[in-house]
């Protein structure tokens, strides 16, 4: 099968190799659309690398149809369209995945927008709800909100009924925020979110941080009571000078960091049944969507790639495979 390997130019380029052999509980999904993730550029610079055991061709995230079944999977047929969290072999003509892991395709849906679902809506989905325990009507706080993680969980929050205010990079992407349903969308470039949440009088049951570094501190200046924090990634940089840990004991601050991608294939089943209970019907009947920027032949991965570097994406970046 064909898929993009990373050369020593760090540019992705076509090779082949042999299709996934699946074990009795896995299935192999004949991809049809790959959805981009910061981690495949992660993991690209060798910052990143795959779970142990597990395929290191870039992608976590694609949508296809069922090419075969392991033999003790009983829920699935081949044929079936299906999207779904991978733990790597993304970028490639066929990928396996645990049967467990599979979420159904809505007719309704296309496998472009398949492949922008399973990791944003996931991992938002985990950090509100599995971790955050988010209650309707908490006031949220989710930075970068333009980004494909962000556009998910801003949709999650407001289906609950919450406040949600977002951090954004531009005005552009502060209008898309909004008509997502942010309440509020701060351009970071022309005010302070801490700044803003003193002047407005507001502070934040559950707040979701891609950024660290100096949002840290920030982000328990802004904290309410017993506020749970869930830092997902370090895009400002890992270390924080000014963190305040009194603070943090006079609110009863929660502070959690997350990853998805190397959690048990038990706790990412679970993940997935919970999600598909609680949001599958939304996701099929269109009350929540997958925010789409642009799609991108995969011969082209490398100018999405780029585009993701440069933060010019509202949404997710998706590549289809011909």
């Amino acid at each position: 099968m064909r898929y993009l390997a990373v050369d020593e130019t760090q540019n992705l380029t076509f090779s082949e190799t042999q299709q996934p052999v699946i074990a009795s509980d896995e299935c192999l999904i004949k991809v049809q659309a790959i959805g981009i993730n910061r981690a495949d550029l992660l993991q690209k610079a060798g910052k990143y690398p795959a779970p142990k055991g597990e395929s290191e061709i870039l992608g976590i995230e694609v949508s296809g149809t069922l090419e075969t079944v392991g033999d003790d999977v009983t829920l699935w047929q081949p044929g079936q369209s299906v999207y779904a969290l991978v733990p790597g072999g993304g970028y490639a003509e066929y990928v396996k995945v645990k049967a467990t892991h599979l979420m159904a395709l809505a007719a309704q849906n296309t496998a472009t927008q398949g492949a922008a679902i399973a990791e944003t809506f996931l991992t938002a989905y985990q950090s509100l709800f599995t971790i955050a325990k988010l209650q309707p009507g908490e006031k949220v706080l989710i930075h970068a909100g333009a980004s494909g993680v962000g556009c998910a969980a801003i949709q999650l929050a407001k289906a609950r009924g919450c406040m949600v205010v977002t951090t954004v990079g531009s005005d552009e992407k502060a209008k898309a925020c909004k008509a997502l349903g942010a309440d509020t969308a701060i351009n970071y470039k022309q005010k302070d979110f801490a700044a803003w949440a003193k002047e407005n009088h507001c502070q934040f049951d559950v707040i979701v941080d891609v950024v660290a570094g100096d949002y840290v501190a920030k982000n328990i200046n802004v904290a309410a009571l017993d506020c749970r924090i869930v830092t997902l990634a370090i895009l400002g940089g890992r270390f924080s000078q000014d963190f305040d840990m009194a603070k943090m004991l006079a609110k009863r601050i929660s502070l959690f960091a997350s990853t998805l991608r190397n959690r048990s294939d038990d706790y990412k089943a679970t993940l997935v049944a919970d999600f598909d209970r609680d949001f599958a019907a939304s996701i099929a009947d269109g009350s929540l969507q997958p925010v789409i920027d642009s799609v991108y032949s995969w011969q082209d991965a490398n100018l999405a790639h780029q585009r993701m570097a440069n933060n010019a994406n509202i949404g997710k970046l998706v590549l289809e495979v011909d």
